[in-house]
């Protein structure tokens, strides 16, 4: 993939997580729904973990900026920034979907493990005084019930856009690039 449609990707996916984390989810003080794991573990799968790790610290930073929920808290970016590349290290260039659901079930329970209920359950208990311990019950109910959700739906992502994947990101000439020009013009 060139520099220039990875750049792309990773703006489109960029947009795509502001709106959906920021916009289009449900949150409470402790807990929040929404979408926002899928650009992020797109964007680890197709671009890789120094692309992911900066579309989820980038998605994070600006939309605080465009749509702040609550005060600035630089864990919560750095809990972004670890899971962009958790996701980014397990997910790219996975092999085949075997192996592609494997490091899926691992990167998902690692992130939802060590990062969700690990580090940003510590980042809400500092940012809300609250006991760390009085927050994990109804954290641990979430993370139960968001594993199979987010990794049954990546599964099925990844088997529904590998073909359009394949053919618009990674096929140079059906995307129009300079091997068009040389093709006998």
């Amino acid at each position: 993939m060139t520099k220039v449609k990875k750049l792309v990707l990773a703006s489109l996916l960029l947009a795509m997580l502001i709106v959906v984390e920021r916009l289009i989810s449900i949150q409470t003080p402790i807990l929040r729904v929404s979408f926002a794991y899928v650009p992020i573990m797109l964007s680890g799968m197709l671009l890789g973990p120094a692309w992911s790790t900066l579309v989820a610290v980038l998605g994070d930073l600006l939309g605080m900026l465009l749509f702040p929920k609550a005060a600035f808290f630089i864990g919560y970016t750095l809990s972004a920034a670890l899971t962009g590349l958790v996701y980014g290290l397990f997910l790219y260039n996975a092999g085949t979907r075997k192996q592609f659901l494997l490091r899926l079930i691992i990167s998902n329970l690692a992130v939802l493990v060590f990062i969700s209920l690990g580090l940003t359950s510590l980042w809400i208990a500092i940012t809300l005084r609250r006991a760390f311990w009085a927050l994990l019950p109804p954290r641990i109910l979430s993370a139960a019930i968001r594993f199979p959700i987010e990794t049954g739906s990546m599964f099925a992502l990844k088997v529904f856009l590998e073909k359009p994947l394949r053919k618009y990101l990674y096929d140079d000439a059906a995307g129009g690039g300079p091997e068009d020009s040389r093709a006998g013009g």
